[in-house]
């Protein structure tokens, strides 16, 4: 198996805070590197938030606004450089929502991420069959052809949980999610034993909010907070909501979510009780698929 597939959004999202950090160190304002530069204010502000690339010419005008030593300029040259290239997912661009791009990017060059769910199995851990039967249920009206090709990038986001450098993946569900039958009681069962064999890799937790725990800090929805290697950048929460994808990036907004994923821990059974509950639950599907 490779290593982590890159794709080019965080090299992006690097290079935006960094030239954020250079401005920020000159003691200049974005209307006054406007001023100086005759860069857009708005097209600015896209740069230091990555919503843009940058064309090489306006980067290095803006290195040499900030006086930026001759080894940063070069090492910023050569992150826009690399956040030109073509990811894997290019194939797949044209026909996947753009939020849904930027979080396999962000998901793919992470260090960890710790995902809570309320209802569904977490992606990076579902049975192709389970993928499909969510997706064809999320996307009633999506084609045969768009649930498949949805199903494959799916498929191949699961390879950052192996080779050199994996992922850590913290997975915690509300037992709900186990006891749902998506796509029936045979794709569920597989479901459930991919889990239990998934969880015993050694950068994969998995853990179980049982019914009996009752409220708790999860319950308004599900959301995934990806933590990076490198210190420029920083993490990130992603929630995705019947209104759209969000991206939070405040510092007080991670925070929150931080706090909230360490209580859902504290509440859930530990990885060998939630081992138990998943073999339970097959075990109960079982039974009454054998009554049936």
């Amino acid at each position: 198996m490779p290593g982590r597939r890159q794709t080019p959004t965080v090299r992006l999202r690097r290079l935006a805070a960094e030239l954020r950090a250079l401005r920020a160190s000159s003691g200049l304002t974005q209307d006054e590197v406007a001023e100086r530069t005759g860069i857009n204010a708005a097209t600015l502000y896209r740069i230091e938030h990555a919503r843009v690339r940058p064309q090489t010419r306006t980067l290095l005008t803006l290195l040499a606004l900030y006086a930026a030593a001759e080894p940063h300029q070069e090492e910023l040259v050569g992150l826009l450089r690399e956040a030109r290239q073509r990811g894997w997912l290019h194939a797949y661009e044209s026909e996947l929502p753009e939020q849904y791009t930027t979080y396999v990017g962000f998901e793919g060059e992470a260090r960890s991420v710790w995902n809570y769910e309320s209802l569904y199995v977490p992606g990076l851990l579902q049975t192709e069959d389970y993928a499909r039967a969510v997706i064809r249920g999320g996307l009633p009206t999506a084609s045969r052809d768009e649930v498949e090709r949805r199903v494959e990038v799916r498929m191949a986001r699961q390879e950052v949980l192996s080779g050199d450098n994996p992922l850590e993946l913290w997975a915690i569900v509300d037992e709900a999610a186990l006891r749902r039958q998506v796509g029936g009681s045979d794709v569920m069962r597989a479901q459930l034993g991919h889990i239990a064999d998934s969880s015993e890799l050694p950068n994969v937790t998995f853990q179980v909010i049982p019914f009996e725990a009752g409220a708790h800090a999860g319950m308004p929805g599900s959301f995934v907070l990806m933590q990076f290697a490198e210190v420029a950048i920083p993490d990130v929460i992603y929630i995705d909501s019947m209104a759209g994808d969000l991206f939070l990036e405040e510092d007080s907004d991670v925070r929150r979510y931080r706090l909230v994923f360490e209580h859902l821990r504290a509440v859930a059974v530990s990885p060998d009780a939630s081992r138990s509950l998943i073999a339970s639950s097959a075990a109960q599907m079982r039974a009454r698929g054998s009554a049936g």
